[in-house]
């Protein structure tokens, strides 16, 4: 999945190389209205929440057999967002962000010896939501940032819900309470601190602050 999403945004920055360049100024936008960025965020509570057992059962009879999940696997956040600027502080845009941890069934007895493995387990999170940029700090190398997103989760996997379902929509929210993007003429690194909630109801949440820290890199054109 990751590499479905990183080709498209490097085929564009790599067609806008053949641009004119420009200084990222209060004046700018007038000439680069365009924003495209792809980026990576952290699956900090997806760690928390899934996570190898710290132990298993060694206390029951041999016979007895106990299924567990293990050797969790968490492949972060890939996220792609375009944005148009409509004035020097105001962007209106959309953003993909796809999300996936995998892990191991394990069947062990009693003793905790393992007597069967599963290695094709996993859920995904697919978000697609608008968002709204605010600038608020403007120098030809540094803009100062914050933002907001909402949209549509997609959650699926190989798990089973009790109605029988692979795949379930809720709501979905961005927060981006500062970011920081270092600009070299149209070119721009990015850091961004906040937070992504979705979730279908009180007992379904698929994510809770997660993509807490993000890193990209995009152009202006």
């Amino acid at each position: 999945m990751k590499r479905f999403y990183f080709f498209p945004a490097l085929l564009v920055v790599s067609l806008l190389w053949s641009s004119a360049l420009r200084a990222e100024d209060k004046s700018a936008y007038l000439f680069q209205r365009n924003e495209l960025r792809i980026g990576w965020g952290d699956q900090l509570f997806e760690s928390l929440v899934w996570h190898n057992p710290t132990s298993v059962t060694t206390t029951m009879p041999a016979a007895n057999t106990y299924n567990y999940k293990e050797r969790y696997r968490h492949h972060q956040h890939i996220w792609l967002e375009y944005q148009y600027r409509f004035t020097h502080w105001f962007s209106l845009g959309g953003m993909f962000d796809v999300s996936e941890v995998g892990w191991d069934r394990v069947t062990r007895n009693g003793q905790g010896v393992e007597l069967a493995r599963d290695k094709n387990n996993y859920f995904y999170n697919l978000v697609i939501m608008p968002t709204v940029r605010f600038t608020y700090f403007h120098h030809p190398n540094v803009n100062i940032y914050s933002g907001l997103g909402a949209g549509l989760d997609i959650n699926g996997g190989t798990e089973v819900d009790g109605k029988g379902r692979h795949t379930a929509c809720g709501a979905a929210v961005n927060l981006t309470l500062v970011g920081v993007s270092a600009n070299y003429q149209r070119w721009f690194w990015a850091f961004d601190y906040g937070g992504m909630y979705a979730l279908k109801n009180a007992n379904a949440i698929y994510m809770l602050k997660s993509r807490m820290l993000n890193f990209s890199f995009g152009a202006r054109f």
